[in-house]
């Protein structure tokens, strides 16, 4: 039996790298994804590929996240699980960024996952059987660290912890049979970082460095993260909430080179 048969899960930011990942691995497990992204054509593909449903879909826009879950409740009748995960880096330093910039990296990495999270609880709340189910939000060891280069997408990864821990304590405290957990990748192997390496003078040697920060000496991949999210979308973290599952090999564990 697969470990998630029977679940339904909405997973954000599902079109590319991680979200795609996340959405093939829970396929494969047994359960019904819905997924959403802005990169429409990446979404059909993967829609066609793996037997998901794809809805376009703008994490920021309030009025998305109620036909999104319009169309779940319809078509599915429950809600298990929700990975937010979409995001967006800005690659500039707080001298460097201009405030829309600001603006729209909180509005996707942040207001994104806190309308995420309203808005899953409110549809976990009606599960056939009873309220019930599992967040999970995807922040970043910018979450722990701060990234001299990334202002925004730091500051928003570090809100995406904590916000994660409120809805926890909320749900739990609220009796909801509702947990919460966010999880932290290190240095992934994702298109994301694509625009960085390739502005690089030696790409090559940059991916190499890359993958040297982390003490396992490799770069983290799509289906890492993807796991870790089966674990939290499964019965066997039942007792886990308000929780941070570090997938970074190793990287925070120490202090490089000692």
């Amino acid at each position: 039996m697969a470990r998630l048969d029977g679940k339904v899960a909405l997973i954000t930011g599902g079109a590319s790298g991680l979200g795609a990942a996340t959405v093939k691995r829970f396929v494969a497990e047994g359960a019904r994804v819905v997924f959403g992204d802005v990169q429409e054509a990446l979404g059909t593909a993967l829609a066609a590929e793996t037997g998901a449903v794809f809805v376009p879909h703008d994490v920021a826009d309030e009025a998305a996240w109620v036909d999104v879950m319009a169309l779940i409740a319809r078509d599915f009748g429950r809600l298990d699980f929700t990975l937010n995960n979409a995001g967006i880096l800005s690659y500039k330093s707080i001298e460097e960024t201009e405030l829309a910039v600001w603006r729209r990296v909180l509005d996707v990495n942040l207001t994104g996952v806190m309308l995420g999270c309203r808005s899953s609880i409110a549809l976990m709340k009606e599960n056939p059987g009873g309220s019930g189910g599992s967040i999970a939000n995807v922040s970043s060891i910018g979450g722990f660290i701060g990234l001299a280069t990334d202002a925004a997408y730091t500051a928003s990864k570090g809100a995406v912890r904590l916000l994660s821990k409120s809805v926890a304590v909320h749900c739990a405290r609220a009796g909801l049979n509702i947990r919460c957990n966010s999880i932290h990748p290190g240095v992934i192997d994702t298109p994301i970082h694509a625009p960085v390496v390739g502005s690089m003078e030696d790409p090559a040697a940059f991916s190499s460095f890359m993958a040297g920060m982390a003490p396992v000496g490799r770069m983290g991949t799509g289906d890492d993260i993807a796991g870790a999210a089966v674990y939290l979308a499964s019965e066997d973290s039942g007792y886990v909430t308000g929780t941070e599952l570090l997938v970074d090999g190793g990287l925070l564990a120490g202090v490089p080179f000692f």
